[in-house]
């Protein structure tokens, strides 16, 4: 088994070589003066299963043509399985039609992995399930609900926990949080006038008194989370606090948290930490460097991945 990656998230895939005892591949993913991108295996990879470790976030394009590159070459150096391993995939956010005459580009970025010459991906919360049935390859949809569990249970009183989902689309992931933590559910109503813009409309279920825990795979402006924490606490929530997949956290986003009244908002390793994450107080990270690296050992073992989350 080979573990290579590029430039998007080294510390997550020193983490995941550190679990799977396995060195990172000697691999070289460099630009020329114009931008072009180019790649140099510098090991023998023919006949072996290989895992390419990527996460297409800002900057998404450079690193979405770093993934297609590297297996390109992956695939010329008769590589006998190439696994792409994306914690966070991008452009997963345009899953549908959302207006006429508009693409569907995580389909779009799907074909491109497919088409490079990827056999197998791994995903890590995907931002819709049907996502995987964009790829005409074998795909894995891995979820951090147990991670989140570990963390919660050490940190929180489960007794007088809620897990809220900040909207209708979200409750399936937290209900599987709060199904794992014996926790009651509640929702909160929002709408969407424009893109990257929420609004709050209601609270379905009662929070007054309870330690609420927003339960969501993306934070990207932090509008959303903020003016739930705003609601839910008007409501009588004693604390509101938020588990996140992936931080994305764009513009303002960190300071914005920063400055809400959520106690704590927690977020995975799936896309590297910024400076400005790192001088927020209140947010925090955990680390899915041992579930992707069991997801890899699993798959590369040709055991089930699946029975991780049983």
């Amino acid at each position: 088994m080979k573990l290579v990656t590029g430039n998007s998230n080294p510390q997550l895939a020193k983490a995941v070589a550190k679990y799977l005892n396995t060195p990172l591949a000697d691999c070289e993913v460099k630009k020329f003066a114009d931008k072009e991108i180019f790649v140099e295996i510098n090991e023998n990879v023919r006949g072996e299963d290989v895992f390419v470790l990527q996460s297409t976030s800002y900057p998404a394009n450079d690193n979405l043509m770093e993934l297609l590159i590297i297996i390109d070459a992956l695939r010329r150096s008769s590589a006998r399985r190439i696994t792409a391993v994306l914690p966070y995939f991008g452009y997963a956010r345009q899953d549908r039609k959302s207006a006429p005459r508009t693409p569907i580009s995580a389909k779009l970025v799907a074909n491109l992995i497919t088409e490079a010459g990827a056999n197998r991906v791994l995903n890590l919360d995907l931002h819709a399930n049907q996502i995987q049935g964009f790829f005409d390859i074998p795909t894995d949809n891995l979820t951090s609900a147990p991670v989140m569990v570990r963390d919660i249970k050490e940190h929180y009183d489960t007794s007088n926990t809620m897990i809220v989902s900040p909207d209708v689309g979200g409750v399936v992931r937290a209900r599987n949080v709060a199904r794992r933590i014996g926790a009651p559910l509640s929702i909160v109503d929002k709408r969407r006038p424009k893109a990257g813009v929420s609004e709050v409309m209601n609270i379905i279920g009662d929070v007054e008194g309870q330690s609420c825990i927003l339960i969501d795979d993306i934070v990207d402006s932090g509008g959303t989370l903020c003016n739930a924490a705003e609601a839910l606490l008007d409501q009588g929530a004693k604390e509101v606090s938020a588990y996140i997949t992936h931080g994305v956290l764009s513009g303002t986003a960190c300071e914005r948290v920063g400055n809400s009244k959520l106690k704590e908002l927690v977020i995975s390793d799936s896309i590297v930490e910024t400076e400005m994450e790192r001088d927020t107080a209140n947010i925090r990270r955990f680390s899915i460097a041992p579930l992707m690296g069991e997801a890899i050992a699993r798959t590369a073992a040709e055991q089930s991945v699946s029975s991780l989350f049983d």
